[in-house]
Order: C-alpha cells, then structure tokens, then sequence
C-alpha cells in the first residue's frame, strides 16, 4: 500500500510507537521551530515559553463512566499532571466540550460536577473554553479538550539546587524527559494498570470482582511538596497511554541512557495482575491516570520514597530501577535471574481510556 493510501488506526493514537512515529513524521514535519525554552519538538508532557508551561490535551473516553472516574475528571486531571511533571505549578485551564446530538443532559452536569471537584482537589480554575455539538453517531457522547497554562515555583527552585549540590554540571531550569543520569534511581509511586483495566471492565461489562478501580487523580499537590520537602528529582512522567513501558523507553531515549528495572519491585495489583493473565495482557503496557515515574539522584531516592509512602496517592510507592550506561533501552531483571527487554509497546491494548 502507498503512502497516499494509508489512514489513520486506533493505534495512532494509543500512545506507542505508532503514535510516535505519527506525531514525528507527520506533526513535526508541519509544526515546531520555535524558539522557545521546551519547543513542540522536545515532546516532552507540556511546552515552557517565558516561564510559563502550557499544555493541550483531548479526552475520548469510551464509555464516560468508568468505576473510580469519568471523562471529566480525567480532563482535569490528565492535564494538570502534564504540567506538574516538568515542576510547575498549574493554575488556570480552558475546556472546549465537542458533544454528541441524544447526550442527556443530566449526564452532561454529572461531568461538569466531576470536573469541579477535580479542580478544587486540585487547586485550578477554568476560566475559559468553547462547546460544540455534533450529529448523532460514533463520538460515543461527548469529547473534552482540556488547556492549561503553569508557573515556576519556589519549591521547582529549591529542588534543582539539591539536584546541583549532588550532580555537577547540572543546568536543566526544568525537570525534563532528557535529564536522567547514569545512577539516578527510577521510582513508580504506586500500582501500575489499575485505570486501564477499569476502563476495560466498563466498555466489556466484566466485573474483575468488583475491586479494579481507576487510579485518576491530580497529583500537582504531591509533586510540589516533593520538589520543596525533598528535591533531588531530575525527570518524570505520568505513564499515561502505553503504561510503565512506554514511559520508561521515552525517558531512556530522550536521556540516552539504559534503565535497568527489577520485577519484583514493581507494584502490580494481584487483581490486576490476575485480570492481565486471564486477558493476555502485560500490566507495564497498561494507562494510567493517577501514577508517577519519577527519577531522582539516587541519594534523594530513600528520603522520596519515604515522603511518597506517606501520603494517599503513594503509599504502594517503590523504587524500582536504576540507570545505567551498560546499555541502552529499558530492561528488566525478572524474578528467575534473566533480563528481559522492555520494548515501547506498538499501543496500549485498550482503546479510549484517556
């Protein structure tokens, strides 16, 4: 098939290779060049242009409700997280609702409730944003478009000088995807897979018995006192669309480095990990929405993951690698003693659940 014949899959946007390699041989060959501090081209979770970070994200959720959430607090959340996870402090957001012709209103207002208790969990503001209503179809009810914009903070400012006092040369004013060193120790804070398979119990009508609930949360509140009560952290990433893999292969890619990571410390529910094995799916290739893979110099990592521990959203916290130079990509040392490669994934293996 030529090029001119190809069309647009579910896979190009299930986060992955595939929709990597759209957004690099078709996004950027249009887009980008900007001189700005972290340009489009970057591709890290949210762009900085004079101190400000500002973020975009579309939300097509299938179906709206889901056990632990909905498309609403996922709009909130998911960019909210986008913008905490390169150190700033977000503080306004713009929504532009596309809705399906037959959505019942009361549906509707259950979604706008949801998004303003996201908002005020997280300490934000919609302040503007757009609605549009589309013929009856396949939208599946509605599709949210969330923007926000963030700020530098004291706390951002504090934990680069403690990355400073143990790495020197350091210069990044911004914790980034391209920061990770040889030593820096990788942290997940918390159980991996929970939101996705959540989602997947909704749109097939399986139970799992009940407990699968989706992790989504704003987790600016608890990066922020880890920036100012610990420092140390050098990168980090919500491993949204394509799960731990894919995150921890954009981080090594981007850093040109290797990650090492150890099976048995990385936290899987053992519903989860039932439901993956009964399903054949791998739980380090599954969304989430509520979790951070956070690398940090590795004499912070302990002091972390402690504060981590600590709270709600990261008490099942664990530090679950290192980086390395002895290789490059993300591997894994499984609990038999052998080393497996962990590839980005093609996909995440569920459809729509961000």
């Amino acid at each position: 098939m030529s090029e001119k014949d190809e069309y647009i899959t579910m896979l190009h946007g299930a986060g992955g290779t595939v929709m990597h390699s759209l957004v690099k041989n078709y996004v950027l060959k249009y887009f980008g060049g900007s001189d700005i501090e972290v340009p489009l081209e970057a591709l890290d979770d949210a762009a900085v242009i004079d101190d400000i970070v500002l973020k975009s994200d579309s939300h097509a959720v299938k179906p709206l409700f889901f056990p632990g959430g909905d498309i609403g607090r996922i709009a909130v959340a998911g960019t909210v997280n986008d913008i905490a996870v390169l150190g700033a402090e977000p503080y306004a957001l713009a929504c532009g609702f596309i809705l399906e012709e037959g959505l019942p209103l009361r549906d509707f207002e259950r979604i706008l409730a949801s998004m303003q208790r996201t908002c005020r969990e997280a300490g934000v503001s919609v302040v503007t944003g757009d609605t549009k209503v589309v013929e009856k179809g396949n939208l599946g009810g509605c599709v949210i478009n969330t923007s926000g914009i963030g700020r530098r903070t004291e706390a951002l400012e504090r934990n680069l000088e403690v990355v400073k006092k143990y790495r020197s040369g350091f210069e990044a004013r911004w914790i980034l995807d391209s920061n990770l060193r040889k030593g820096d120790r990788i942290i997940v804070s918390g159980t991996i897979g929970d939101h996705g398979l959540a989602v997947l119990s909704a749109q097939e009508g399986l139970s799992f018995g009940g407990k699968i609930r989706s992790d989504v949360k704003p987790l600016n509140r608890l990066v922020q006192r880890l920036l100012n009560e610990v420092g140390g952290l050098v990168a980090m990433k919500d491993p949204t669309r394509g799960g731990l893999a894919d995150a921890l292969n954009e981080l090594s890619e981007k850093s040109g480095v290797g990650v090492l990571v150890y099976e048995d410390k990385i936290p899987v529910r053992r519903d989860v990990q039932a439901a993956c094995e009964m399903l054949g799916l791998d739980p380090l290739e599954i969304g989430n929405e509520g979790k951070l893979v956070i690398g940090v110099v590795k004499e912070k990592a302990e002091e972390a993951l402690e504060l981590l521990r600590s709270t709600e959203e990261g008490r099942d916290a664990e530090i679950i690698g290192e980086v390395t130079l002895e290789f490059s990509g993300v591997a894994m040392q499984t609990l038999v003693g052998g080393r497996r490669i962990i590839s980005r994934p093609v996909g995440d293996p569920v459809p729509r659940i961000c």
